[in-house]
């Protein structure tokens, strides 16, 4: 008979009852345990949610407190309730920890959900499948089913098994190595570039040992990969090369820490701050909320500006025109007026103002002034010198020339 069925025949005997009252002091005590535990700890661990039940630990602990009295009633009386109670929680731990750990690790991705709901159904079916006795018939059907890939002959049990297996290893990779991000890089390794490509060589390692993990448990042999690993290499030489390259740049430029996240650096006419550096591209975002994918090559290659050297200072130039008729030293005292006016101009270097051109139209200078806040932009600045600018040379009854030209006429 299965669990089902033992339960529905001992169903209003004491021994029930004596089994659901174990039940409800395991599930207590888990809930008690998890949260005494959580106290002091945030709500973004796998361990702990926002709820106590919402987390790993619950489950987990309520699955051991379950299995070990499962054993103890056992000693004095037949098991029902406790039985049919240890896949329920099986499935619930394994739900809460695919939840928790992609929700941490992917947190705005929109198939994440998709994953959850797949993973959830799968794990209450199999509990069904556990508690009705039909999941060693279903094991036995699928395990009769399959394929030929060549000499070998893989059952459809055997795929399930690896994806299961492969989920799993990724899931189990992801805490591994966000745990060590957390726990450790951050306290030991100050510099954000550094912890970002210690972070992601740990995450390859760690995925890399997983697979091949998975493809042992299944069967696959492992010194078939000798042969896989050459035509990866040939493809990585023809084909994949830019890919390999944008890779290989970016542990490069973690490395070097030639860029860091932070720095306000222009790249190909596109100014903005470094959000993010990933192993193929690096993201920039402009300061009007525009952001740009730029491969790794692409830095690595070509000339790149960083304005967060160890000098922040940053000059900005701005070009005004006069009349000829203008006094030069009078329009170099309102220009240097006007910068000295705005709170981001710095005072050492002081602003200065040169004659610069003899312009078609007019007497061409250029006032060049030092910023240390670059990251701030350089629109709003030029606009406020300007209109400083505009308003001296209007007090001074200093005229800005309108373009002329000069037509001949010729009988």
């Amino acid at each position: 008979m299965t669990e089902l069925q033992n339960l529905l025949h001992d169903l209003g005997s004491a021994r029930v009852w004596i089994e659901v009252v174990v039940l409800l002091a395991c599930l207590a005590l888990a809930y008690v345990v998890a949260r005494y535990v959580r106290r002091g700890h945030g709500t973004d661990s796998v361990w702990f949610g926002r709820h106590v039940f919402d987390g790993l630990l619950f489950p987990v602990l309520a699955l051991v407190l379950i299995y070990a009295a499962r054993y103890g009633v056992a000693l004095y009386q037949p098991v029902a309730v406790l039985k049919v109670a240890l896949p329920i929680f099986t499935s619930l731990a394994a739900i809460r920890l695919f939840v928790r750990v992609l929700g941490a690790s992917f947190p705005e991705s929109s198939a994440v959900k998709l994953i959850e709901s797949l993973v959830s159904w799968l794990a209450w079916g199999a509990a069904v499948l556990w508690i009705t006795g039909l999941l060693p018939a279903v094991l036995a059907e699928l395990d009769s089913i399959s394929f030929a890939f060549g000499k070998s002959r893989i059952s459809v049990r055997t795929l399930l098994e690896g994806v299961l297996s492969s989920g799993l290893m990724l899931v189990v990779v992801l805490w591994i190595s966000a745990t060590i991000e957390k726990r450790i890089l951050r306290e030991t390794v100050g510099d954000l570039s550094m912890r970002k490509v210690a972070a992601n060589a740990i995450r390859a390692a760690l995925l890399l040992l997983g697979l091949l993990f998975v493809l042992s448990a299944v069967g696959v042999d492992l010194t078939a990969l000798s042969v896989l690993g050459g035509a990866l290499g040939v493809g990585l030489g023809f084909g994949l090369q830019k890919l390999a390259a944008n890779y290989v740049s970016g542990f490069v430029i973690l490395l070097e820490r030639s860029l860091r996240i932070g720095d306000v650096v222009r790249v190909d006419n596109f100014e903005g701050v470094v959000t993010d550096i990933k192993t193929r591209y690096t993201l920039i975002r402009a300061l009007n909320g525009r952001e740009s994918v730029v491969p790794n090559e692409l830095i690595i290659t070509q000339r790149v500006e960083n304005l967060s050297t160890a000098d922040p200072k940053v000059q900005v130039a701005v070009n005004v025109s006069v009349s000829y008729d203008s006094d030069v030293q009078q329009v170099q005292e309102i220009l240097v007026a006007a910068a000295r006016a705005s709170a981001r101009v710095l005072p050492d270097p002081a602003p200065a103002a040169h004659l610069a051109n003899f312009g078609p139209d007019g007497l061409e200078f250029t006032l060049s002034v030092w910023i240390s806040d670059p990251e701030n932009g350089q629109l709003a600045l030029r606009s406020e010198i300007n209109q400083a600018i505009l308003q001296g040379l209007r007090e001074a009854g200093i005229e800005i020339p309108y373009p002329q030209r000069v037509v001949h006429m010729k009988t």
